[in-house]
């Protein structure tokens, strides 16, 4: 069993989502004690987005691809390899902005490749049938009845950017991140504490360990 582990958060050691992801893994390697791990971290090192010089690559015949063409389609196939080579895909999901870091985005634009991701000619995604786990936090409350309800674009977005490749995402979120290190929002501590305690305990029944209850 394989496990591929992407962190995109830039916060270090203050990531809810860098904890949460380190907590799942410390699970799926209770359950897999001779499983294998591949680790990226997006915030610390990320992919180049697509450009007018490479990104062109995906629309061009690979026989008539630039150096910098060529560079980039290489790129995508070592991510799509590492996609491949998985049995379970885990990944940290902040959120920025509203919507996903631009480092996600560009994870995500390096693996729609036609042949590799996906089959140009039936559209028929070649990277489903994986677990893929995604471990979303957010600073704030965006659930129903919140003020900013509907203003997360990232979690609704990440299904529909991966749709063509068969990839298909279980969430688990967290929420109010930021209540315990923002004083005017000090009485919501309860509530993020809740969110946390839920999302916590549902990563840790994710991959049980044989034998053991969790």
């Amino acid at each position: 069993m394989h496990l591929l582990h992407i962190d995109s958060s830039i916060r270090g050691d203050w990531s809810v989502s860098r904890r949460l992801t380190a907590r799942a893994v410390d699970a799926w390697r209770a359950a897999h004690p001779d499983g294998t791990v591949t680790y990226r971290d997006l915030g610390a090192e990320p992919l180049p987005h697509l450009d007018a010089a490479g990104g062109l690559a995906r629309m061009t015949p690979p026989d008539q691809h630039t150096p910098a063409q060529r560079d980039s389609w290489e790129l995508s196939g070592r991510l799509v390899n590492e996609v491949k080579q998985a049995d379970v895909v885990l990944l940290g999901l902040p959120l920025y902005n509203y919507g996903a870091p631009s480092s996600v985005k560009s994870w995500v634009d390096h693996l729609i490749v036609p042949g590799l991701a996906y089959d140009p000619t039936t559209q028929e995604g070649l990277l489903g049938g994986r677990e893929f786990v995604v471990l979303a936090t957010r600073g704030g409350g965006y659930g129903e009845g919140a003020p900013r309800n509907g203003w997360d674009h990232a979690e609704p977005w990440l299904p529909h950017g991966l749709s063509l490749t068969g990839m298909q995402p279980r969430f688990i979120s967290a929420e109010l991140t930021l209540a315990p290190s923002v004083p005017a929002m000090a009485e919501l501590i309860p509530l993020h504490e809740a969110s946390l305690a839920r999302a916590e305990k549902e990563i840790d029944n994710l991959w049980p360990s044989a034998g053991t209850a969790r």
